[in-house]
């Protein structure tokens, strides 16, 4: 009984983890894609529109497997 309440303890411990290590890599890389635009519009400011669209469009890409990471995480933990 008691190692049947530790193994479950240990698989809600590991979504946890892995559902904060997902955000904490999303938060990483769409820093990391702002941070990169913004310096590449500060070089060429007339490529402000294709740098912008393409940033929101990348941006969106990683939240969404983050989002998928996370829900993933907590369907495992049922």
């Amino acid at each position: 009984m008691i190692s049947l309440l530790l193994a479950e303890g240990l698989g809600a411990l590991g979504c946890g983890l892995g559902a904060g290590i997902a955000t904490i890599g999303a938060g990483m890389g769409i820093g990391k894609i702002g941070g990169s635009a913004m310096d590449a519009i500060a070089r060429q400011p007339e490529a402000t529109n294709k740098i912008q669209t393409n940033m929101i469009l990348t941006s969106a890409f990683v939240e969404g497997v983050a989002l998928f990471a996370v829900v993933a995480c907590a369907f495992l933990i049922k």
